[in-house]
């Protein structure tokens, strides 16, 4: 021991206050270190860049809904009914899934009021197994459009997703056809789709029911797409272009009606649905 080290544990230092670990959250964008608190305060959008971050389901519901609204119970489905393995157990992964996510799958659907007008809102979890789209996913879509036509109110759904359950294989293709079903069943009851995209949504959810909405709304800086950047530009072999496959990219090219600040999103919805019920009610008096 030397003269340093003895000094050192003669002084009546204090014991090192301790900190949670998410006391602070890192920007993914620009890098900045936030309080966490702040940054949930703020509804996980950066206030440095105005960068948009991902979140949960029910922090998504209650962003959208009045206060008290009803949550439909996830409807159960047969699980992994291909015996699917990779690296692990299909069946595994649902666990552990399911062991961080308060849902037992990736699509929740919340019925309620918005500022209050009536409405159903789904929301896609990118926190559950990337959002991916499985039979549970594609029954509890079209369990909230079913809810929707009963209430005869509009139906809102909040995209993300990276694609298709690979573990399901053409199980979960099938939900393409089977959803975009139920949006027809919408139109002709002559109630409003609304869709809003958040980041990310790819794959077969944006080929099916996430771009079919009366009214596509995308939050600002979403990646939407089906493929990949890295997959159309060796395919065509040419650079594609600055900001391509982003919200404000598609809204200045005719794929998406409008780019929403997350904290108009609720006022902005509310406005809709006030003008597509007004609209709605003209058109039975004519």
């Amino acid at each position: 021991m030397n003269w340093l080290t003895r000094v050192r544990n003669s002084l009546p230092f204090k014991s090192k206050r301790e900190t949670n670990d998410n006391l602070w959250v890192k920007c993914p964008n620009c890098q900045e270190m936030l309080f966490t608190k702040e940054y949930e305060e703020n509804q996980q959008v950066c206030p440095r860049c105005e960068h948009h971050g991902r979140i949960g389901a029910d922090e998504r519901l209650s962003q959208i809904l009045d206060m008290s609204f009803d949550l439909l119970e996830q409807p159960e489905v047969k699980e992994d009914p291909l015996k699917f393995r990779d690296q692990k157990k299909y069946v595994d992964r649902l666990k552990e899934a399911r062991a961080k996510n308060p849902h037992r799958d990736a699509f929740s659907v919340g019925s309620g009021q918005i500022e209050g007008h009536d409405a159903v809102v789904g929301v896609q979890d990118f926190g559950f197994m990337g959002g991916s789209m499985g039979m549970a996913v594609g029954t509890a879509f079209c369990a909230g459009a079913e809810r929707a036509l009963t209430r005869k109110c509009a139906y809102i759904v909040v995209t993300a997703a990276g694609g298709a359950r690979m573990q399901e294989g053409i199980l979960s293709l099938m939900q393409m056809p089977k959803a975009t079903v139920m949006t027809r069943r919408l139109k002709e009851a002559g109630l409003p789709y609304i869709v809003v995209l958040t980041d990310p949504t790819t794959g077969g959810v944006t080929a099916s029911y996430a771009m079919l909405g009366d009214i596509q709304i995308a939050e600002p800086g979403a990646l939407i797409g089906f493929a990949g950047q890295r997959v159309i530009q060796d395919t065509i072999r040419e650079k594609l272009p600055e900001g391509f496959q982003r919200a404000e990219y598609l809204r200045k090219h005719g794929m998406v009606d409008m780019v929403v600040h997350r904290h108009k999103l609720r006022g902005t919805l509310a406005s809709l649905l006030d003008y597509l019920q007004g609209a709605a009610k003209d058109t039975e008096a004519a």
